[in-house]
């Protein structure tokens, strides 16, 4: 699975990107992820999922119509402050309808 974190400017989401990453590989889940700010979305960009942080979740009426069809959502604060992967990935599956 593709998923992209935006944020402000892509550097806060790094920590949980690496974080995910490890969460992935111990649970055997396949995925590429990328983290990214706000302003380099494009798209789609061919993602599977997309989840911005919460500090721009009033930007995603503008990110989701850059993304067409692409599921996108916000991630709590309290999620991605406390970089909660099982909850994170729990989020990620409702989007994609699983």
């Amino acid at each position: 699975m593709r998923v992209l974190l935006v944020c402000a400017g892509g550097m806060s989401t790094s920590m949980l990107m690496k974080k995910m990453s490890k969460y992935a590989d111990e649970h055997g889940i396949e995925l590429e992820i990328a983290a990214r700010g706000a302003n380099e979305v494009k798209d789609g960009d061919g993602w599977d999922v997309v989840l911005l942080g919460p500090q721009i979740g009033y930007q995603a009426d503008k990110i989701k119509a850059k993304l067409g069809d692409t599921p996108m959502d916000v991630m709590p604060m309290l999620e991605y402050g406390r970089q909660n992967c099982e909850a994170i990935f729990a989020r990620i599956d409702k989007a994609l309808g699983k």
